[in-house]
């Protein structure tokens, strides 16, 4: 594969044009890159709008941009010029993947179609990353996480749970989408690697998040005709929450048919034991509800230590409730080395998360910082080969006719 990028992780040698920002696509490259590809992060000149997010040490450098956009490098080209475009256009030719997040349409009138990339690089992986399927009436209709939520039957979920449809206070479809769009880019490059050559992938917000919501709660509607409505019994209870202990909260959930005994035991629910809407799995999703206003009951009774004590010595799934500025003390995470303090050229000090996943040939390495906009354009250019008045013209540096060592 191409590219002169470090041999660090599994897709090392492996070159991604990346034409995506905020967090969707990015999400995406930022996996890539870190398992060792080299993402090329074409942007506009006025950059990926992630970058203006605050708080920021400096401009375009936004603490969120930090994290996904490491290990990538950062080139700008105003796509609205010719020659920005003939320069992009070669940059494909050298590359493996191609991904984009704009509507098909739009992907079209700029040029960058399927068709055209294709022309480019024969065996190129095409990866559109749309909000909608491109064959669907909604295919140009805007796409945000928020949307996708709405539309998926995610939000009316909520209703269930809490009487009223909501969002998740975290943009779940982006990332779940951006998770859609590395595999399929992974397995795209495994079918060419074995002889299958380049192709064209087409990933959707929606249709992505419908089969991620179903997969629990299609329930009797799998049949034909349907044998129930859908809907997970056990995960839309309004019973189903973080309880209330003494002096905190935490995550109290017997599962096991052990567990409920465990449990029945150690707080004294001696009734419940042989009751047959409790015997095994099948009868205890049915009568949910009661077991959980029992776990809230009892919950109440005793601190957050305790129930992790005991429910640690019988292996009942327990965990407290971490704020999210409680994750960064959380003593596992420590063990495992999950943070870490790096030092940014431009920014300083900062926390980085990293790679969850890991490879024992390939352990975790930041080859580079996030990159300031545009930091590495002329590197980029002059690897595409450019001529340097073609690199001038588009890093807009003034043309000059004297060699750099007489230059004082």
């Amino acid at each position: 594969m191409t590219g002169k990028a470090k041999r660090v992780g599994p897709l090392a040698g492996v070159r991604v044009i990346d034409l995506t920002n905020v967090i969707m696509g990015p999400f995406a490259t930022h996996i890539l890159a870190d398992l060792g590809a080299d993402v090329i992060k074409v942007e506009a000149p006025e950059g990926d709008t992630f970058r203006s997010y605050r708080p920021a040490r400096h401009t375009a450098m936004a603490g969120n941009f930090l994290h996904l956009n490491r290990n990538k490098r950062s080139i700008v080209l105003d796509l609205k010029t010719p020659a920005a475009r003939a320069a992009l256009d070669q940059l494909i030719a050298g590359a493996d993947v191609f991904v984009h997040a704009m509507r098909p349409a739009a992907a079209e009138r700029l040029g960058y179609g399927h068709a055209h990339v294709s022309q480019l690089r024969p065996d190129i992986v095409y990866c559109g990353a749309y909000g909608f399927g491109a064959e669907g009436r909604y295919a140009e209709k805007a796409a945000y996480d928020d949307i996708i939520q709405a539309g998926s039957g995610l939000s009316a979920l909520q209703n269930a749970m809490h009487g009223a449809p909501g969002y998740l206070p975290t943009v779940l479809c982006d990332k779940i989408a951006g998770q859609a769009i590395a595999y399929s880019i992974i397995a795209a490059l495994f079918q060419r690697a074995s002889g299958g050559g380049g192709q064209a992938i087409e990933v959707p917000m929606f249709e992505t998040m419908v089969e991620f919501n179903l997969i629990e709660h299609m329930m009797g509607s799998a049949f034909e005709p349907p044998l129930g409505p859908p809907g997970f019994n056990r995960v839309i209870s309004h019973h189903r929450k973080p309880y209330a202990t003494r002096d905190g909260y935490a995550c109290i959930l017997p599962y096991s048919d052990r567990n409920w005994q465990d449990f029945f035991d150690f707080t004294g629910r001696a009734e419940f034991k042989g009751d047959p809407r409790f015997a095994n799995l099948g009868e205890r999703v049915q009568n949910i509800d009661v077991l959980y206003a029992v776990v809230e009951e009892e919950a109440a009774r005793r601190t957050t230590a305790e129930w992790i004590a005991f429910c640690d010595r019988v292996s009942i799934p327990c965990m407290p409730v971490n704020d999210l500025a409680d994750l960064f003390e959380d003593p596992h995470l420590r063990d495992v080395g999950f943070f870490s303090v790096a030092e940014h050229p431009s920014e300083g000090a900062y926390r980085v998360m990293r790679r969850p996943v890991s490879f024992s040939s390939a352990p975790f390495e930041i080859r580079h910082h996030a990159p300031g906009l545009g930091a590495q354009t002329r590197e980029i250019l002059e690897e595409a080969g450019l001529p340097e008045e073609t690199i001038r013209a588009l890093t807009g540096q003034p043309r000059c006719d004297t060699p750099m060592e007489q230059i004082s």
